[in-house]
């Protein structure tokens, strides 16, 4: 066990990948560990060249503060002063040309997520936040890849993960999909008792561990239009998801519905749930981007890890334009919520430890 485990860094030390090099997710990264730099040990992952070049476009003040590292130590990560921020550096295999996807560089940007990952493991990072990457770019350079959320819970041995947004004016609201990145016509076979069952129950524990919500209240969504208009739209409702519902109830969970996702966004709703779990990607997330587009921020629940990301991708045509254009208040939310998650995990690490023989 290293030293960081034994004694609770005063600061939380949060590893950043920078995602697509050719969008904007470097920028977004050094803007806000700068920003919180007093509050949170930013460890951004990337080309450590090409971030120092985008910060000295941005800020040069970010460029004379970066500290570039070529591995993190056996014994874990060295708390570096708030004045400085950490880059470990997992060079690109070719130049970047801003807003232009090159496959060559998919290999350097998956690597950046699998050093944040086994970082988070050890425990030498606190939690990852992760910049937009281009699924494209990995799948063009031949690695099969559907998104970070999969990829998290294939390399961290989760059998299942929720993909959860939250995001808007206080008290947030909070979206989780029982399905994520499938194609429409899929989603009515990948609904089954079971697995809307563990979704629940996902959804559940970790409103309780991540955010501390003693008895969260979960509202859920029918799957058809008004919830299957008793079965003349669909049965879905009926043969699933009520029973999902119902099952849920018995174990304990404050769950209801299915309610029709039409009517559900309503304040006289939301203000009596702690969470919205939707069917599907489209159902639940465009209303919780009009409400939040820009400040919300993505959560993957059920990982034994911590993990948020921005609410949006790549950008690539604002990359394009030039640097200093980019908006990195998502960046800020999702590095905000990762450090509160992660202090949460340490309060709760300290009296378990405190009550153990």
């Amino acid at each position: 066990m290293n030293r960081q485990q034994n004694k609770p860094r005063e600061r939380p030390a949060i590893a950043i990948t920078c995602g697509e090099p050719a969008g904007i997710g470097p920028e977004i990264a050094l803007k806000a560990a700068w920003e919180l730099r007093a509050s949170v040990n930013s460890v951004l992952i990337g080309d450590a060249a090409f971030l120092s070049m985008t910060a000295h476009a941005v800020d040069p003040a970010m460029q004379l503060a970066a500290l570039s590292l070529q591995a993190v130590r056996n014994d874990g990560l060295p708390d570096f002063p708030a004045g400085r921020i950490a880059v470990i550096d997992c060079p690109l295999a070719v130049p970047v040309m801003p807003g232009r996807l090159d496959a060559r560089n998919g290999r350097s940007v998956l690597q950046t997520l699998d050093i944040a990952i086994e970082g988070a493991l050890q425990r030498w990072f606190d939690a990852i936040v992760t910049a937009p990457l281009q699924k494209s770019t990995i799948n063009d350079a031949g690695v099969p890849f559907t998104g970070h959320t999969e990829y998290l819970a294939e390399k961290t041995g989760t059998s299942q993960v929720v993909m959860m947004l939250a995001g808007g004016d206080e008290p947030h609201l909070r979206v989780a999909l029982a399905t994520t990145h499938l194609a429409l016509k899929d989603v009515p076979a990948a609904i089954t008792f079971d697995g809307l069952s563990r979704v629940i129950d996902i959804v559940h524990q970790d409103l309780q561990r991540k955010f501390g919500l003693p008895t969260p209240r979960i509202l859920v969504t029918g799957l058809n239009p008004h919830a299957g208009e008793g079965g003349y739209l669909g049965r879905e409702e009926i043969d699933i998801i009520t029973p999902a519902v119902t099952a849920a109830q018995a174990r304990g969970i404050d769950a209801s519905g299915p309610y029709p996702a039409d009517t559900l966004f309503q304040p006289k709703y939301l203000e009596q749930a702690d969470c919205v779990l939707t069917m599907y990607h489209d159902q639940g997330l465009p209303v919780l981007k009009h409400a939040s587009f820009g400040r919300g921020v993505n959560i993957t629940l059920g990982l034994p890890i911590i993990r948020t990301s921005v609410d949006h991708g790549t950008a690539l045509d604002l990359a394009a334009a030039g640097f200093g254009r980019a908006d990195h208040g998502s960046m800020i939310e999702a590095i905000k919520a990762a450090a509160q998650m992660a202090a949460l995990h340490s309060l709760r690490s300290q009296a378990c430890a405190a009550h153990s023989p």
